[in-house]
């Protein structure tokens, strides 16, 4: 198991994109997500000058090509969907569709058709559904964890004991969707929507 932690610069909800039953990182950060491995936990932290918080913290139990992620039902509502005129709908981050030439098509979505080639490069989307998303109520790193700090890329090189302690805190939390992103509207409710699952399910509050 390794542990993976970077600065999640705009916590809108796209990237990472907790709704629906799943934590899914498909777009930016590309290097974490061609080498992060089934079991590893990647920590997305705010920036420094936000304190460094934690916003969210998922262990991967899927590592899927992008064509199997776009054609996989289970992650049919991350596709981006305007006509439903909710916030939460137009997040969705499943945005590369595939070509029978085997290039992707970028469907509309909040991205920027500029980082196309970035996102495509990292080749997977990492999945979870033990996951801890805590958005604009990010949680404070304790000093015991500062270790996770990190500049613009990201890091991975941390001691067992350094993993061990952040698995050992992140599980004394609670699971799930704790609150709306970071840069969501406070009077935008439509996030509540997507702490139900395909399936219904509410996740955990």
């Amino acid at each position: 198991m390794k542990l993976h932690s970077y600065i999640c610069v705009d916590d809108t909800g796209f990237s990472p994109n907790p709704f629906w039953g799943y934590c899914t990182l498909a777009n930016c950060k590309p290097a974490i997500r061609r080498i992060a491995s089934v079991g590893d936990w990647i920590v997305g932290l705010s920036p420094k000058k936000n304190g460094n918080r934690i916003i969210y913290a998922m262990q991967v139990d899927e590592v899927l090509p992008y064509a199997d992620y776009y054609e996989d039902s289970r992650f049919a509502e991350k596709i981006p969907n305007f006509k439903k005129g909710k916030l939460v709908h137009k997040l969705g981050d499943n945005i590369y569709k595939p070509l029978p030439n085997r290039k992707f098509q970028q469907l509309r979505s909040i991205h920027s058709n500029k980082e196309k080639a970035r996102d495509l490069s990292g080749i997977n989307v990492l999945i979870s559904q033990k996951f801890h998303y805590f958005g604009s109520q990010a949680l404070a790193l304790p000093e015991k964890l500062f270790d996770l700090k990190v500049g613009r890329s990201y890091k991975n090189k941390f001691s067992p004991e350094v993993a061990s302690r952040f698995v050992q805190f992140i599980n004394e939390h609670p699971h799930g969707i704790i609150a709306r992103p970071s840069k969501w509207s406070r009077n935008d409710n439509s996030w509540l929507l997507g702490k139900s699952s395909r399936f219904g399910q509410t996740l955990a509050d």
